[in-house]
């Protein structure tokens, strides 16, 4: 077992930490920070400067000094600490996803950080960092070593070959932030608030206070979700769909093989017109939770049926709604519930405005529960939830007390069937 230490440039990113300390202090007592500020002598800041710079190199250095990592036959092993060791024993077997990132001074000085998803665990351990080249070349080892390939071969399998599927372009991932409704709903608010505020104060500043923040929101989102969903790509390969994505921060994600639990395709109302969907995932220990920001709902069933083989996607006619009686329980929202369970999984709509369809494969159902509120009761019916290996919920809402009471039998049966048929979570399988 050979023990290997990060990239050299590590200790500048590490050094950072004792300044960050004195600029979280400052942020949080502003008022102190500035009497003790106004207390100091040109002199003094000097002498003050000469020792802090020092000492963060100093600590960024033995940091880097006393980080090692090393794959064994078994785990990857991470030793950290300079005051008090730690050492993080992974095992390969559990790891499910290797992420590769490279946020933007990183890509400037040709470095990567790599981040492990691993089963039962919910904070991702990490590499940080590493040259580019050794970064992908690690990632390639842990998943070949992950799928079985041994110790002597995981070397020679190198990365997976990736056939891309679909690309996103940068005019129609704008577009579909603009027709977003949480981008109009902050704008709405802000041409509400602000007339009323000033009405009611006359007062600019107070304008200007709840106004910009408003307007700041709005634009914030979009930009934000702009930069880090900027050139999506999906590709297919024998370790997963492959992700890559990122404007300024590269992130090169893998979505790994047979641990997604649900996917959701998410309508907006503004995007209807044009046939466009988004897709989510909740994958068992993962963080990765977007599949396609947006693509055209012929497309977008097509990556499902990647991610859920053998899984079609129901069509809305195929979906039964609640009886009217329902709608003494949720008036006029009732009609955008809906549900049915084909062979392969158990699919529940709700939204009218913002519609979304929970694909669920029996074989991920951990547990299947039945509820009634009194009001619920008072006009025969019932919720079927389903529970997830990813801590997540989906419900079947409002269905007639004789549907849902069969529909629970016959769940946790097509549950038990998906289980034992299922295929093995493996990598490159």
């Amino acid at each position: 077992m050979t023990e290997r230490r990060l990239h050299p440039v590590t200790p500048l990113r590490r050094a950072w930490a004792p300044v960050a300390v004195l600029i979280g202090w400052a942020l949080h007592d502003p008022d102190q920070a500035q009497r003790q500020l106004d207390r100091l002598t040109t002199t003094t800041l000097l002498i003050a400067l000469a020792v802090l710079i020092p000492a963060a190199a100093l600590y960024g250095f033995l940091s880097w000094w006393f980080t090692h990592f090393a794959v064994t036959e078994t785990e990857l092993r991470i030793r950290t600490g300079l005051v008090f060791r730690r050492t993080a024993h992974i095992r390969l077997e559990r790891i499910q996803a290797v992420d590769v990132t490279q946020p933007l001074l990183a890509r400037v000085a040709g470095v990567a950080k790599l981040k492990l998803d691993v089963i039962g665990t919910d904070k991702k351990d990490e590499l940080a960092f590493l040259g580019e080249g050794e970064a992908r070349a690690l990632r390639a080892e842990l998943l070949a070593r992950a799928a079985g390939f041994a110790p002597e071969t995981a070397h020679e399998v190198g990365e997976a070959p990736a056939h891309r599927l679909l690309r996103v372009p940068p005019k129609v991932l704008a577009l579909s932030l603009v027709l977003t409704g949480a981008t109009w709903g902050s704008l709405a608010a802000a041409l509400v608030v602000v007339p009323l505020l000033w009405f009611a104060t006359h007062s600019l500043w107070t304008v200007l206070a709840t106004g910009l923040p408003l307007l700041g929101a709005a634009g914030a989102s979009s930009v934000g979700r702009f930069v880090a969903e900027y050139d999506w790509t999906v590709a297919e390969s024998p370790d997963g769909l492959r992700i890559d994505r990122g404007l300024l921060d590269r992130v090169h994600e893998t979505v790994p093989p047979g641990r997604v639990q649900t996917v959701r395709i998410v309508e907006p109302l503004l995007w209807r017109r044009r046939g466009w969907v988004r897709v989510e995932l909740d994958v068992a220990g993962s963080s990765n939770s977007v599949l396609l920001p947006v693509a055209p709902r012929e497309v977008a069933e097509a990556v499902v049926g990647r991610v859920l083989p053998g899984v079609t996607v129901p069509a809305r006619p195929e979906l039964s709604r609640p009886p009217r009686r329902a709608g003494r329980c949720v008036p006029l929202w009732w009609r955008g519930h809906g549900f049915t369970a084909t062979d392969a999984v158990f699919a529940a709509r709700h939204g009218l405005l913002r519609r979304s369809l929970a694909l669920v494969p029996h074989a991920k159902i951990q547990s299947v529960r039945l509820t009634q509120g009194p009001w619920e009761r008072r006009w025969g019916l019932a919720d079927v939830h389903v529970d997830t290996g990813a801590n997540k919920t989906v419900t079947a809402r409002l269905r007639p007390v004789e549907e849902a009471a069969a529909l629970l039998r016959a769940q946790a049966e097509r549950s038990r069937t998906g289980r034992r048929d299922a295929r093995p979570d493996r990598w490159m399988a």
